[in-house]
């Protein structure tokens, strides 16, 4: 299980040509469980020594002697500070060299400046750091993809991790798109409707109404390991194909300032799967990838053109493997790629609200981060997402032009359809016959994550 504290424990010897195999710790000193244990311990501690100073109360009166009242009562409430920096919510971390926080399994850790606190080289998935989101939900975008646990969809192989779109109807044939029913309500841990917004655990296919006709993946660290504030990077390749959306991105484990996207959004990495995608005359499928913060107080609001960039290459991100990258810190927010910076936000004093000049742009609206450090919202922890997207309403502008054109329209109320009705044109740009279909698979070589 990857940890948060090497003061604690170090990277297990089990390794991939040199290099640390992920999830895999040998504990020192101070074990996992211990740490865990410590509230709990406290607790006693403050039952054991409460009961004490009763009785030496109890023992005075009954002698007749005069209680100090004064020095119980300093007693006792040193005793209640000791049980409550066991169970305040806010975390100290002065007298480490880095204000980054992680949490593993809601433990949180503080660490030193450069510690690499999270580490996955994906000699396989694995379950005590990922779950996969099992859902219909298509992501707030009307995606056209049904995500599960697959490993048809997602599946590691020479300590790579692949997340591979395929079509539905290869588990259950076309007619059922068009008249089945799909119920992911399971009943197993790893097996049940993780998302149940937009008709997200049942579908039932009618008329323009269709089952998802793409199936693929989606792993999240949620509950599991979460960060404030680090250097994230992660070694990827991007698939290849028509209306393939691939993401490495973040999401706040808590909604502290209101749901989404007032809480925030880290993207990292997206990219489209388009060989031949452009608007306004510049290459916007798989030759570009962008990193975005997402930031608002509702949709409508959500300012994320002002923290929002991009980088063209002309090779295409299918080509070869890049590292994607993200710094974050309490004064500003930093992407890179191989180690170029492409853009970053550098919180002013009034914070995001500030940066996206709210005051501005929607006059009268009430600052959810007034009163919150200046990074508010992304001084809270977030968790990381992998995951292959097809298609949808919002990502892919019915004003890009594409070789072959776009089958549907992001205003249309039958878009899946029309997608699928399309498919002879988009399914042969994924090259399914060829290299097992991984030419449209995102490819994730590692991920780690380092104190700032």
């Amino acid at each position: 299980m990857p940890s948060s504290n090497s003061k604690h424990c170090r990277w297990g010897a089990r390794s991939r040509q040199g290099r640390a195999r992920a999830g895999r710790l040998r504990c020192e000193a101070t074990s996992y469980e211990q740490r865990l244990m410590l509230p709990l311990t406290r607790l006693c501690w403050f039952a054991v020594l409460g009961a004490r100073e009763g009785r030496r109360t109890r023992a005075a009166l009954a002698r007749g002697r005069h209680v100090q009242i004064g020095l119980t009562l300093r007693r006792m409430l040193l005793l209640l500070l000791l049980l409550g920096s066991a169970v305040d919510g806010k975390f100290n971390c002065s007298g480490y060299s880095s204000p980054t926080i992680s949490s593993t399994n809601g433990v949180k850790q503080c660490h030193e400046s450069g510690e690499l606190i999270f580490q996955d080289e994906f000699d396989d998935i694995d379950l005590d750091v990922w779950d996969h989101e099992i859902t219909l939900a298509g992501g707030g975008n009307w995606e056209f993809q049904v995500y599960w646990n697959n490993r048809s969809n997602s599946y590691t192989r020479d300590s790579t991790l692949f997340l591979k779109p395929t079509l539905t109807s290869d588990r259950f044939g076309e007619e059922f798109i068009l008249n089945g029913e799909l119920d992911l309500w399971g009943g197993q841990p790893g097996d049940t409707c993780t998302n149940p917004q937009f008709y997200g655990c049942k579908r039932a296919g009618a008329g323009p109404n269709i089952i998802n006709p793409i199936a693929s993946a989606r792993l999240r660290t949620a509950n599991k390991f979460g960060l404030t504030y680090g250097r994230v990077e992660a070694r990827a390749k991007m698939p290849v194909g028509d209306w393939i959306w691939p993401a490495i991105w973040m999401l706040p484990l808590r909604e502290a300032y209101g749901l989404w996207p007032a809480s925030g959004e880290i993207d990292i990495l997206e990219s489209r799967g388009n060989r031949k995608l452009t608007e306004d005359g510049v290459n916007v499928g798989v030759e570009q990838y962008g990193a975005t913060l997402q930031y608002g107080l509702d949709v409508q609001t959500n300012e994320w053109s002002k923290a929002h960039w991009t980088k063209n290459n002309a090779a295409g991100y299918q080509a070869d493997f890049h590292k994607f990258q993200t710094e974050w810190t309490p004064d500003y927010m930093m992407f890179s790629i191989d180690d170029e910076e492409i853009g970053r936000v550098t919180y002013p004093e009034g914070g995001m609200w500030e940066h996206g000049e709210f005051d501005t742009d929607w006059p009268g609206m009430v600052n959810p981060w007034e009163g919150h450090h200046k990074s508010a919202p992304f001084d809270r922890e977030h968790f990381l997402i992998l995951n292959v997207a097809v298609g949808g309403t919002g990502y892919f502008s019915d004003n890009a032009v594409n070789e072959g054109g776009k089958p549907w329209s992001n205003t249309s109320p039958q878009a899946s359809l029309d997608f699928w009705n399309a498919k002879n044109q988009w399914y042969p740009t994924w090259t399914p016959e060829e290299n097992n279909g991984e030419n449209a698979a995102m490819q994730v070589d590692y991920i780690k994550v380092w104190a700032i």
